[in-house]
């Protein structure tokens, strides 16, 4: 039995149409079925191989009452509440849900109704990723959204209207031709709803997308390095501001209302995924799934006649489960353990952290507290400097020790 994994991420991988800036492993299915194309009957197989995967894994690795489920996509809000049932009586049947657990529902504007709405409460589910991403037409238009602000206005109207507190909104920064007016009028309206938490995000210009092959004809005109930095400072401004608190890179939450599961990542911690492209960490193991459908469904099968194959993954070697513990740990305000680094990987490694970072405390980017009668101390980031840099102080860490 792997102990304490109490969190599961189910993927649900389809989507109207793939945003501009989008490299999920998704499943276009579009905006209206036809007799050719079954949606319906697309997501039921997909489901009935999804709690086939769960069932397998529960045989593998058992626990017993998970404390975080999170359904993220794609646009899990497309699937039929029938089907996020079955999944949800799966997940019980085989490992049991808490009663007090986070169920968290990553949700589309223009993509739900009021029924529906009120059928994912009855299902227990009790919180809500809104994908806003931004403020005006123009921009969701330009980065391929489906939905506009009349949706968005709609969607926060229901949630009020059932009393739902416990919801967040997804808002992106850099995005083309977005001005710091622009973002600083989405931060603005983002505040004017008093959600529970937000999450912030830079764009980031991935391979094979849209937006990628924009980028190589020159026709992307994304805001200089200094506005994207000028965004993110104002963004903790403001939020904090406005009581929200920055407990991670990209999150804010209100007291008491940060994502329960997404710290269960960025401590490390273990974790189930399921589905196409979804990934676990299971007994120092992580297990990636295939992409595709098609290519999922194949493993899926493979899996069920040789079900130890899972297991024989080969373990994560201790350099680099230190990097991932670093990578992931400094992300959170309050960063990294050393004493409990030192324990698990030896204080070598800890002298070795705080040479490689050195330069950076020197910055003030890095801070360093020791507690009276403590060998080590805690290591985190600066808010907003260290956050700001964080990329390149991970990469210092990932170089000095590849050397």
């Amino acid at each position: 039995m792997i102990a304490n994994t109490k969190a599961a991420y189910i993927h649900v991988p389809f989507c109207r149409r793939r945003c501009y800036y989008c490299d999920f492993p998704i499943t276009v299915i579009g905006d209206r079925a036809s007799e050719k194309f079954d949606r319906t009957q697309l997501m039921k197989a997909y489901v009935k191989a999804l709690c086939q995967e769960i069932c397998l894994t529960a045989t593998l690795y058992p626990t017993s009452n998970l404390e975080t489920v999170f359904f993220g996509g794609g646009t899990p809000s497309l699937l039929p509440t029938t089907e996020l049932e079955r999944i949800l009586m799966t997940l019980e049947e085989t490992f049991g849900i808490s009663k007090d657990a986070e169920i968290s529902l990553e949700i589309d504007p223009g993509t739900f109704d009021f029924p529906q709405l009120q059928a994912y409460q009855n299902l227990g589910i009790n919180r809500y990723s809104l994908g806003v991403q931004a403020f005006q037409d123009e921009l969701l238009a330009s980065m391929g959204r489906t939905h506009r602000l009349e949706d968005i206005k709609r969607a926060i109207a229901q949630f009020e209207q059932l009393g739902i507190t416990n919801f967040s909104l997804d808002l992106i920064s850099g995005l083309p031709q977005q001005t710091v007016s622009q973002w600083e009028e989405t931060l603005e309206k983002a505040i004017e709803v008093s959600p529970a938490h937000l999450s912030c995000y830079d764009l980031i210009i991935e391979p094979e997308t849209a937006f990628e092959r924009q980028l190589e004809k020159g026709k992307l005109p994304l805001p200089p390095d200094e506005t994207a930095a000028e965004m993110y400072r104002i963004t903790q401004q403001r939020l904090t501001d406005a009581g929200y608190d920055h407990y991670e890179i990209s999150n804010y939450a209100l007291a008491g209302y940060q994502c329960c599961h997404n710290r269960i990542y960025w401590q490390n911690l273990p974790f189930y995924g399921f589905g196409m492209g979804a990934t676990s960490y299971l007994g120092g193991k992580r297990y990636a799934r295939s992409r595709t459908r098609r290519e999922y469904y194949a493993w899926l099968e493979t899996l069920t006649k040789t079900p130890n194959d899972l297991t024989s993954t080969p373990s994560i070697e201790p350099i680099d489960q230190l990097l991932e513990t670093l990578m992931l740990g400094l992300r959170l305000k309050e960063g990294v353990n050393l004493s409990a680094i030192a324990e698990q990987f030896g204080s070598q490694a800890v002298k070795q952290i705080l040479v490689s970072l050195q330069p950076y405390i020197d910055k003030q980017w890095v801070q360093l507290t020791k507690p009276n009668g403590k060998e080590w101390g805690q290591l985190k980031l600066s808010d907003p400097e260290g956050f700001l840099f964080s990329n390149s102080i991970i990469a210092q860490l990932f170089q000095d020790f590849s050397d």
